[in-house]
């Protein structure tokens, strides 16, 4: 049993590094998600190609109009990789058992891109040991302060998911935080990711990115905000003048 699980275990490892292996050459570490479970905002921002994945939790869906049930977080995964190489969804259960078991059917369809999200709390850090032992990906959500990298780190999720913009609100160093997480699993040589999380505006992320944070979810207003840039505009419009003039 232990040596099966150890071939399964090399399997998923293999597959997933050729899955990583088709994402862009100069990407290097960074990691951006959209975060949304609105389709028709994939529709529009996915194939630009900018980001490794999507997110989503039972409030993304209930804010799109899409039921949180498992048949149907299925078919949103299986769109959202025909565009990307990760989706995020989240479990529900009122114990460690029933998020286990919510989790391990989410993620059936596709364990090598398919995450499971449980809540930084002491059920669901329960649940994701056992999925962690079961080869399925986990990311710790709900995380507000940051001694919670300390689990994460130490339970060997792949991802924990500090609300930057909410703690900023609860009057906290949103920013401070999020930086103080990525210094621990630093120090503790953890492969865990902060995936920096309720960003409310472009420049707070692109700052923590320029301080050296790689990994970021976020709505797509602040994407469409990434994208702004009027001189930019102008250029490109300057450019489409002169081929036309010139073709």
């Amino acid at each position: 049993m232990v040596f099966l699980n150890y071939i399964t275990a090399c399997v998923s490892l293999l597959l997933w590094t050729a899955v990583w292996a088709f994402s862009p050459e100069f990407r290097g570490a960074s990691r951006l998600f959209l975060d949304t479970a609105d389709t028709n905002e994939w529709k529009m921002l996915l194939p630009t190609g900018v980001f490794h994945g999507v997110t989503c939790n039972p409030t993304l869906l209930e804010r799109a109009g899409e039921p949180c049930t498992i048949d149907n977080l299925h078919r949103l995964a299986s769109v959202a990789l025909g565009y990307t190489d990760e989706f995020m969804c989240q479990a529900w259960g009122a114990t460690a058992q029933e998020l286990y078991d919510c989790g391990m059917t989410l993620s059936k369809p596709d364990r090598d891109r398919i995450v499971v999200k449980v809540p930084v709390t002491t059920t669901g850090v329960e649940a994701a040991s056992l999925l962690i032992q079961s080869n399925c990906r986990v990311c710790l959500t709900a995380c507000y302060n940051h001694k919670q990298a300390m689990i994460a780190a130490n339970v060997g999720a792949e991802y924990i998911a500090p609300y930057l913009g909410r703690m900023t609100d609860a009057g906290m160093d949103g920013s401070g935080e999020c930086w103080k997480m990525q210094e621990i699993v630093d120090g503790l040589q953890a492969d865990t990711r902060i995936l920096v999380a309720s960003i409310r505006d472009c420049q707070t992320m692109v700052d923590l990115a320029a301080r050296g944070m790689e990994t970021f979810t976020f709505s797509p207003s602040v994407a469409r905000e990434l994208f702004q840039e009027p001189m930019t505009d102008d250029a490109a419009a300057e450019f489409e003048a002169a081929a036309s003039r010139n073709c």
